[in-house]
C-alpha cells in the first residue's frame, strides 16, 4: 500500500496514461511529451501537497506551462505549479516565475533590456515627479547583504529605445498580496510568504509589462494565465478595502526574510509619478 503522496503520484500516472489523455498531449506537445511527463511525475512526487491536488488542474497548469516551453522545475524560478485550497479539495494553480517572464520576454526579440530587482535601504537617491524615473547608488553585494530591503523595481528599455520603470515599496507590495491573493489574506501563509522575494519581482515586473511592454502572443497569454486554475483566474481581490495599514499586520511574516522592522516601510511612492498603484488595481481588475 503505498503512502498518499505515492498514491495520488500514482492517480496521475494513471490520469495521463489514459488514452484519451495522451492523445492531447501528443497532438499539443509530439516529442516533447516523454520530457514532459518525466517532468511532471517528478514534480508531483517531490511535493506531497501538489500530490494531493485533483490530477486534471495539475496537467492543466503543466501543459500550460508547456505551451510556453517553460520548466516546472521550482529551482528554476521560471514557472510553478501551486497547491490551491478549495472547498472542493486541493487544485492546482499555475504561476509565472519573474525569471519565465524575462525569458519570454527576451525570446520574443523587442527589449533591449529587462529586469528586477530588490532595493535596499539609502540605494534611491532621486525621483522625478514627471517621468517617474528613478536614480540608484547601488551598493555592492556585500553591504547589500546587511542593509534591509525596502521596495523592488522593475525596468525595461525596448529595442526601439522606449524604456519604464515600476517601483513599490514593501509595504505596497504587502497590500497588493492581500488585495488579490485569498490564500495570504485568509491565512497569511502560501507562496507570498515562503517565495517573497519571487513573489514581489513578478508582481513588479507583471504589472509593469502588463500595462506599458510590448506583448507578443506568448507574453500575452502569460499574463492572462499567471494565477489560474483550470484557466480561470482564482487570486481574485479578496477585499475592496484593502488599505496601506492592512500591510502592518503581515510584516512580522516577511519581516526575518526581509529584515524589515515594524513600522519601517521604506520609501512610498510619488503620488505625481505617471505609474501609479490606482492605475495597476484598475488594469488588474479591466
Amino acid at each position: 500500500m503505498s503512502n498518499n503522496s505515492g498514491g495520488k503520484s500514482m492517480t496521475l500516472a494513471r490520469y495521463i496514461h489514459d488514452d484519451n489523455v495522451k492523445a492531447r498531449i501528443n497532438q499539443l506537445l509530439a516529442e516533447r511529451t516523454p520530457q514532459f511527463v518525466t517532468s511532471l511525475i517528478s514534480a508531483v512526487n517531490a511535493s506531497s501537497s501538489l500530490a494531493k491536488c485533483e490530477p486534471r488542474s495539475v496537467l492543466t497548469a503543466a501543459l500550460t506551462a508547456a505551451s510556453m516551453k517553460l520548466e516546472i522545475n521550482p529551482n528554476l524560478g521560471f514557472a510553478y505549479l501551486i497547491p490551491y485550497d478549495t472547498k472542493n479539495g486541493s487544485l492546482c494553480q499555475f504561476q509565472m516565475g519573474y525569471k519565465g517572464f524575462i525569458q519570454l520576454a527576451q525570446r520574443s526579440g523587442l527589449y533591449k533590456t529587462i529586469n528586477a530587482e530588490d532595493v535596499r535601504e539609502g540605494e534611491i537617491i532621486s525621483r522625478d515627479r514627471l517621468s517617474g524615473d528613478i536614480k540608484f547608488n547601488w551598493a555592492d553585494d556585500k553591504t547589500r547583504q546587511k542593509l534591509k530591503v525596502v521596495g523592488y523595481v522593475a525596468y525595461f528599455e525596448l529595442l526601439n529605445g522606449f524604456s519604464k520603470m515600476l517601483y513599490m515599496t514593501t509595504d505596497e507590495l504587502l497590500v497588493h498580496a492581500k488585495k488579490y491573493s485569498k490564500a495570504f489574506a485568509k491565512t497569511g501563509a502560501g507562496v507570498w510568504v515562503d517565495e517573497f522575494d519571487g513573489m514581489a519581482k513578478k508582481t513588479v515586473l507583471k504589472l509593469l509589462i502588463s500595462k506599458y511592454g510590448a506583448l507578443d502572443t506568448e507574453l500575452q497569454k502569460a499574463v492572462v494565465s499567471d494565477q489560474a486554475v483550470d484557466g480561470a483566474y482564482v487570486d481574485n481581490p479578496s477585499s475592496p478595502e484593502a488599505k496601506a495599514e492592512d500591510a502592518e499586520e503581515m510584516k512580522a511574516m516577511v519581516r526575518k526574510k526581509l529584515g524589515i522592522e515594524p513600522g519601517n516601510g521604506g520609501e512610498t511612492v510619488d503620488p505625481l509619478a505617471p505609474i501609479t498603484m490606482e492605475d495597476f488595481d484598475k488594469h488588474e481588475n479591466s
